[in-house]
């Protein structure tokens, strides 16, 4: 049986997301702005979903709420405070009951919040659940969002700093950079110059570097950031005769490895235990030693694996699709090329612009744009520098064409990453202000967890938390929607705050290194020349071994009362 594309496994999560939605109702709850310690000294805001406030959709109650309307007309006061404009106010009531809509009360600033907060379930008519079910065909402007355009949406959605388009467009820069790198030839001539010159000790680079990307997982939240790096690590090691699943799990699965098990990560570890009330950074010394015993363990795995493709490289999932780098390699190995000033002057740039990449991110808080533009630049010099050396024969043109065969090599990955979105989409998006199936789902899980043994609910908190990041895999984002409902349901459950973090973090860390809704994942094995489900079959028993893991830290939280 032939494996099925990326394209068609992500339609298919599409269309049962689709189906689910006529039969889960739709739910939502209010939200609230909190302040928390960032870690840095600092103060941050998050807008978090407040853990009493599910209610099903339900119909307007419009009688209900025209009655109430009425008596807010005759109280001058309490308009004033809800600041309802009177003139607003007279037209609704002077249109009628039933030409009341929710639509109209929010333009006079009576939103279902205020609503819900000043009349509770007298709002609703709660006779009826309403479902939010997207169109088969459709647009915003043309009756509403249809889930056959799910890929435009999603690749359209959000903004540049962090959403679908601004990965997707991240994604296709870098391309073009490492486009024009790879056609000087640097990177070839610099593995083949390190390996000659390091015989015997090319082993000691696969752990060393895992701990490298562990470390920058657990420190920034490494994710991104790893797909340029990622560019160079699959070569490199091809060369050293492993395939590129080692390559990406020595840099991208121990960036993970690292945002999961991190002591200080100001995107997963610092927002989840701001929203629990929990002081951050609280666990510190707990959290290194697991980040330690994980990274190690999992190098450890990594090893084995890596040594059994080197002995028979046949075994490898991906050996067909690395023969694109073996070929590349054994060219430059054929014609023995010199390391000649510009390559070296061409990895030297690379190194720098990288050093200012890991330096913009940490300390100055360089994003998608940023980093964007930083990648354009170690392109252009690389080609500036490619001419004027005449490395590979090659001319100001060589260099755009470059670019755009590099970009377009990784197309079919941008439009992955947009169309991952799309599944968050078509079941409501991750906003808990708005009624959808997905917030339905999430207070469901939180109920079932409700009278459970302290152990049980930490181990099944775990448990959901991976499930949950295969739809949403932003770490601040699941934060922001599961943590509010976690933190008072461990009180209720005997489990310390501390532990719900724990598991929050353990499970959406790992499960990033596996879910094909990760735009940061499927980049990285876009550059490695991977399908995601040949590299679901190699991770797939990783995922295990770190789910035991993780198990194993949890029950020791438990059994040590970590707080």
């Amino acid at each position: 049986m032939k494996t099925p594309h990326i394209y068609v496994i992500i339609f298919g999560v599409v269309l049962f997301s689709w189906l689910l939605t006529f039969l889960v109702p739709a739910g939502k709850f209010s939200t609230e702005e909190i302040e928390y310690d960032d870690g840095k000294g600092g103060v941050s805001t998050r807008t978090v979903l407040r853990q009493d406030s599910f209610r099903y959709a339900h119909p307007l109650d419009t009688e209900f709420v025209f009655d109430q309307l009425e008596e807010l007309q005759n109280n001058p006061d309490e308009m004033e405070e809800l600041a309802i404009p009177e003139e607003g106010l007279e037209a609704v009531l002077a249109s009628g009951e039933d030409e009341l809509t929710q639509e109209k009360l929010d333009e006079i600033s009576l939103t279902d919040d205020t609503l819900y907060d000043l009349y509770g379930m007298k709002i609703y008519d709660t006779s009826k659940k309403l479902h939010r079910t997207a169109r088969v065909w459709g647009t915003d402007d043309t009756g509403g969002f249809g889930f056959l355009n799910f890929v435009f949406e999603g690749l359209t959605s959000g903004d540049k700093y962090g959403s679908a388009v601004g990965i997707a467009a991240l994604i296709l820069v870098v391309g073009g950079a490492f486009g024009i790198i790879m056609r000087t030839g640097a990177i070839e001539a610099g593995i083949f110059a390190f390996i000659s010159k390091t015989k015997g000790l090319e082993r000691l680079a696969l752990p060393l570097l895992f701990f490298a990307f562990s470390f920058g997982g657990a420190t920034f939240g490494m994710a991104e950031e790893v797909i340029p790096f990622a560019m160079i690590m699959v070569p490199f090691v091809i060369a050293l005769g492993y395939d590129s699943i080692v390559a990406v799990t020595v840099t991208y699965v121990a960036s993970q490895i690292g945002n999961g098990t991190s002591w200080m990560s100001p995107f997963s570890v610092a927002v989840a235990q701001g929203i629990a009330g929990v002081p951050v950074l609280s666990g510190a010394t707990f959290r290194l030693i697991m980040w330690f015993v994980v990274t190690a363990l999992s190098a450890a795995y990594l090893m084995v694996y890596a040594e059994k493709i080197r002995k028979n490289p046949e075994k490898s999932l991906s050996y067909k699709s690395d023969n694109y780098f073996r070929e590349h390699i054994q060219k430059t190995n054929d014609e023995n090329k010199p390391f000649l000033l510009g390559h070296k002057l061409v990895l030297v740039e690379m190194l720098i612009i990288l050093m200012w990449i890991v330096w913009g991110v940490t300390q100055k808080g360089y994003y998608i744009p940023e980093i964007a533009s930083q990648f354009f630049v170690m392109g252009l010099v690389a080609g500036i520098t490619a001419v004027i050396f005449n490395l590979e024969g090659m001319s100001i043109n060589d260099v755009a064409s470059s670019f755009q065969s590099g970009a377009s090599e990784l197309a079919g990955t941008a439009i992955v990453v947009g169309m991952a979105k799309g599944i968050l989409l078509v079941l409501g998006g991750s906003d808990a202000n708005v009624a959808s199936a997905l917030n339905t789902v999430l207070h469901s899980i939180g109920t079932v967890l409700v009278g459970a043994p302290a152990w049980l609910g930490a181990w099944v908190m775990y448990i959901f938390q991976s499930l949950f990041n295969l739809v949403v895999t932003s770490n601040s984002g699941q934060a922001a929607l599961t943590m509010p409902i976690m933190a008072p349901l461990a009180d209720l459950v005997g489990v310390p705050r501390q532990i719900a973090v724990l598991a929050y973090q353990l499970g959406s860390g790992f499960m990033d290194a596996f879910t094909p809704v990760s735009a940061s994942l499927i980049g990285v094995l876009g550059v490695a020349r991977i399908e995601w489900v040949k590299w679901a079959r190699f991770q797939i028993k990783m995922q295990g071994f770190l789910f035991v893991l993780g198990t194993i830290f949890i029950m020791i939280a438990i059994a040590i009362g970590l707080q």
